[in-house]
């Protein structure tokens, strides 16, 4: 069961308290950018752009003035520039399935419309319309993540979402809802719905349904968190009754740094990650660009690969009863149920 502890499974308020005293002896200054840890590979160089994997625009921090516009060259085909290019009115959802993002700061906000894009490129009438939330401090450690997934600093963007005509409302952000633990997390995204009037969930729960929906019955987790915070990742997923082969670590403490990564550093990652004996590989941080990255990643491994954004939308979508058939999106969007 959810409750019952497996062979070297630590409890949860055993992982949570150390965490915490991890984050008092090293303090994050608001804003601070750094690492955790070491990272489990070298930072490579981003790669060449290349009109089938364009990095899409990086960097972040809670800036008051907003995200930095995309300085990308317009590529022909981009969901992206077709996206924004013809924006849909938010009173049109007759048939149009609309899924909102609260998403904490600004960083890998840009793959929301690209998701779009591409869903709608395979004919699925969604919109994904994205308001950002005030995260207080930009840090992978567990009292920032507590603080920055409070159902307080939710609440407004949720109300927010529902004037724009969102269905179902989604907290675009894994750290900041497993860090609660998995009854925590269900309450918060309780709290969400109700302040919202519509469902609500968020990607933790999205990456256990969708890992339940693929079938697999194993999985490896390739976090950019530091090491405490992405057990707690492995735990949550546990509890959800799945069995984890193996935690990689790439100690990253701020959202910001994420963000910058392009393909061949997530792609890194994933590799240092995956394990032989797992059926899917989960990158859980919606700080990384992954969107237009999932397919390759999963040629890369030869098998299924689960992205934050990616488990987002689909468990979004699954809300509002709507099924999209997008092989652009990975295995979890060409499988049946």
């Amino acid at each position: 069961t959810a409750d019952a502890l497996r062979p070297g499974q630590r409890p949860y308020a055993e992982i949570v308290a150390a965490a915490v005293t991890n984050d008092a002896r090293h303090p994050t200054a608001p804003g601070a950018a750094g690492r955790g840890g070491t990272a489990p590979h070298p930072r490579p160089a981003a790669p060449a752009p290349r009109p089938d994997r364009t990095p899409p625009r990086s960097g972040r921090g809670p800036a008051p003035g907003g995200p930095a516009p995309d300085d990308r060259p317009p590529v022909e085909g981009d969901p992206l520039m077709r996206e924004t290019a013809q924006p849909q009115s938010a009173t049109d959802t007759t048939l149009t399935a609309t899924v909102g993002f609260l998403y904490p700061g600004f960083s890998a906000e840009d793959d929301a419309p690209r998701m779009e894009g591409m869903l709608n490129e395979a004919g699925g009438s969604v919109r994904l319309p994205l308001v950002h939330t005030d995260i207080g401090t930009d840090a992978h450690e567990v009292g920032a993540l507590l603080e920055m997934g409070s159902v307080a600093r939710l609440v407004p963007g949720a109300a927010e979402l529902r004037e724009q005509g969102a269905q179902a409302v989604m907290w675009a952000c894994t750290s900041a809802s497993f860090v609660f633990g998995l009854e925590g997390a269900r309450r918060q995204a309780a709290e969400l719905a109700e302040a919202a009037g519509v469902p609500a969930s968020s990607t933790s729960f999205a990456f256990a349904d969708a890992v339940h929906a693929i079938g697999a019955g194993r999985v490896a987790v390739a976090a950019t968190y530091p090491e405490d915070v992405a057990q707690l990742f492995a735990a949550f997923l546990r509890d959800s009754g799945i069995a984890v082969t193996g935690v990689r670590s790439a100690g990253i403490i701020t959202a910001a740094e994420v963000g910058t990564w392009g393909y061949e550093e997530v792609l890194a990652l994933a590799r240092a990650g995956d394990d032989p004996g797992a059926d899917a590989v989960l990158l859980p941080d919606t700080a990384m660009h992954t969107a237009a990255w999932v397919t390759a990643l999963e040629e890369a491994l030869a098998k299924p690969v689960l992205t934050a954004h990616q488990v987002t939308a689909w468990h979004g979508l699954r809300l509002v009863d709507r099924t999209v058939d997008c092989p652009a999106l990975g295995t979890l969007f060409t499988t049946p149920g």
